[in-house]
């Protein structure tokens, strides 16, 4: 096993990463800005090292510093975590030049998902369903004749995206050049790369994704899907498995596809394979190749521990789960507790003056918060998770309703208002919804504060 990992990330998702190292009996070493030097996960890393100041460009994001950290600590093993530096194909090969292992896929897996349109084109070679679109990038010359032969409505989406960034719907031909013009600056901003493809826009699907694990070696396995469908413009909110929307027939058909697809790959590691679902048929529309902030859903439904899995895996292990093992049992839901205003969504870092997480049976929060913590104003809002299972969804929600309010953060404002008034609408109690269902919700001012 590895002699020592290095958890080049922050938040939550490094305090995560942490504790399996831990329950694996490996010295773990955590790097921070200046901005996080008081951070949770620094405090029980066995090291830390300061990588820079708090912009993220500066230090998260800083290559060289991470390198040298490894170098100085000894650490022979790299945990990305999620967002960062995660799937950067070339940080990945980096490491691996210099005799560090990077606790994910393959560089080239990570590159070929990392490009929307060959992700696609893999993915149909690999027999999955996809959302019908344009045969690979269009430019403002070609874009019109692929919208009319796919049909409008239509989605621009940026070739290198993520995120909901460089993504626009189309109605008409008049709305085209628009949002070929603003898709293509967004992606540009973001990504560096302004290259956009088309998509068939659907009206009311929800957002399915199947979780996978491979070894690398021809050997991989599905997880059951997760219902990832309450998002705000494309950010996901709450996330929950099994799906409301479907039948064992249909898990058992998308995941084995999946896994089918990974086994053809070789694909080594955690990654999800995500979907949009509408009149019973699923359209690939990517890949996530690595740990997602979703992943303590599938945890619960199946006692798999998917952090603890990836560290093995890149240590050079095989599966030691077939298919055939995988057992799912109850419902589990997840709500992504952000230090927001609940109605603007405008963040709010801060101290945090009291803080009492809920608990009991069947209730985890992964949170790298603390009474006394000062949430800093240069990262990602994301205050921590609250995550419930239950034996059944009536269950499950009974609990996350009593779990929501004895869940105490005074000083800056979160979104727990906005879960408190959703898991008491009749439509989410009955699992009638869609990708665009809460936009909906939220503009009927049903939240406050």
């Amino acid at each position: 096993m590895f002699e020592k990992i290095l958890i080049a990330n922050r938040g939550e998702i490094a305090l995560r990463v942490l504790r399996a190292c831990k329950d694996l009996g490996i010295p773990t070493v955590a790097v921070h800005s200046t901005a996080d030097a008081d951070a949770m996960h620094v405090r029980l890393a066995d090291e830390s090292v300061c990588i820079g100041p708090p912009p993220s460009r500066d230090s998260y994001l800083n290559i060289p510093a991470l390198i040298t950290a490894c170098e100085i600590t000894g650490a022979d093993a790299v945990h990305p975590g999620y967002g960062f530096l995660s799937e950067n194909a070339r940080f990945a090969e980096i490491l691996i030049e210099h005799g560090v292992q990077f606790i994910g896929p393959k560089p080239e897996h990570i590159r070929l998902m990392g490009d929307k349109i060959e992700a696609k084109r893999t993915a149909q070679r690999l027999g999955i369903p996809v959302v019908p679109g344009s045969r690979g990038g269009v430019t403002a010359d070609t874009a019109f004749s692929a919208a009319r032969e796919i049909g409008f409505p239509v989605l621009v989406k940026a070739a290198a995206g993520g995120g909901g960034r460089g993504m626009k719907v189309a109605r008409s031909e008049a709305d085209l050049a628009t949002a070929l013009a603003t898709a293509r600056a967004e992606a540009k901003a973001a990504f560096g790369d302004d290259a956009v493809y088309l998509e068939k826009y659907l009206q009311t699907p929800r957002h399915i994704e199947i979780q996978v694990l491979g070894d690398g070696r021809g050997g991989a396995i599905h997880l059951g899907e997760r219902d990832c469908s309450l998002q705000r413009r494309h950010q996901k909110v709450l996330e929950e498995s099994p799906s409301p929307a479907l039948n064992a027939e249909e898990r058992d058909t998308i995941g084995e596809t999946v896994a089918n697809a990974m086994r053809a790959l070789n694909y080594l590691g955690v990654g999800t394979v995500e979907f949009l679902y509408e009149d019973g048929r699923f359209y690939f529309i990517e890949m996530n190749t690595r740990i997602q902030v979703e992943h303590p859903v599938t945890e619960m439904i199946t006692d798999i521990d998917l952090v603890l899995e990836q560290i093995r895996i890149a240590n050079g292990n095989e599966l030691t789960i077939a298919q055939r093992d995988v057992k799912f049992h109850g419902h589990a839901i997840e709500c992504r507790i952000n230090a927001e205003n609940p109605v603007s969504f405008r963040p709010s870092p801060g101290k945090i003056v009291h803080y009492h997480p809920p608990g009991g049976m069947g209730v985890r929060i992964d949170s790298a918060a603390y009474q006394g913590y000062a949430i800093p104003p240069y990262y990602d809002s994301l205050l921590g998770k609250l995550i419930v299972h239950g034996k059944t969804r009536s269950e499950c929600l009974m609990r996350l309703r009593r779990s929501i309010d004895e869940f105490v953060v005074d000083g800056v404002e979160t979104t727990l208002p906005l879960f408190s008034a959703l898991v008491r609408d009749s439509d989410f109690v009955d699992g009638n919804y869609h990708i665009h269902w809460l936009e909906q919700f939220l503009a009927k001012g049903a939240v406050g504060t």
